[in-house]
C-alpha cells in the first residue's frame, strides 16, 4: 500500500529512530516496503537498514527505485523524522479517499524558536510528503533528490504531527 523512501549519508541513529517509528505500520499493513538512498554512507546504516529489512541502494535511478516501489503510494522522509500519534490511521483514510499529495502537520511540541522560522526557508521534506506512486513516477529521473520531487506547493495537510528529522540532529549534537 505504502513505500517509505529515505536519503541518507551517515544517519545510523537517525535512521533507527525513523525505522522504529514505522514498525507500527509494517504491522498494521499500510508500509509494504522501505528504500534507503545512500549517498556514501561509512557508518552503520547499511546495518540498519537491513537489520529493519530495508533495501538499500548504494548505486541508483530515482525512475527506477520508484518503478520498483511495491506500493501505490510513496511517503518521502529523512531520517530522524517521525511521524506521531495515529498516523497509521489517518494515511490509511487519506490514500483510501484522496489522489494529491499531502505533508504532515510540524509537530507543535518541537518548535524552533519565531525569528528563526521566520528567517528560514523550510525543507521540502521537512513535513515529509505522500504522493501516489504514478505522479511520482512523472517526474522522477536519475539521481535526482527526493526533496526535488517534494517541491510542489499545492498540497493538503495531514492531521498528523511529524516530528521534524532536525529534532534528531539536534540532540545527536547535544550527546
Amino acid at each position: 500500500m505504502l513505500t517509505i523512501i529515505m536519503e541518507t549519508r551517515d544517519n545510523e541513529a537517525e535512521l533507527a529512530q525513523t525505522l522504529s517509528v514505522l514498525v507500527a505500520g509494517a504491522v498494521e499493513g499500510l508500509v509494504s516496503d522501505v528504500i534507503i538512498l545512500d549517498y556514501g554512507s561509512k557508518d552503520g546504516s547499511v546495518r540498519v537498514a537491513d537489520a529493519a529489512g530495508c533495501r538499500f541502494c548504494v548505486d541508483w535511478d530515482l525512475g527506477e527505485i520508484v518503478r520498483s516501489a511495491r506500493g501505490e503510494w510513496l511517503m518521502l522522509l529523512e531520517p530522524g523524522a517521525r511521524p506521531i500519534g495515529r498516523w497509521v490511521d489517518e494515511l490509511v483514510e487519506y490514500v483510501s479517499l484522496h489522489k494529491g499529495p499531502a505533508r504532515f502537520s510540524p509537530s507543535r511540541m518541537h518548535r524552533k524558536p519565531l525569528l528563526h522560522r521566520l528567517a528560514r526557508r523550510v525543507k521540502p521534506l521537512e513535513a515529509g510528503f505522500l504522493v501516489r506512486k504514478g505522479d511520482a513516477l512523472a517526474v522522477a529521473r536519475g539521481k535526482m533528490q527526493l526533496s526535488e520531487m517534494a517541491n510542489v506547493r499545492s498540497v493538503r495537510k495531514l492531521a498528523t504531527e511529524l516530528v521534524p528529522a532536525w529534532v534528531a540532529f539536534d540532540n545527536r549534537q547535544d550527546a
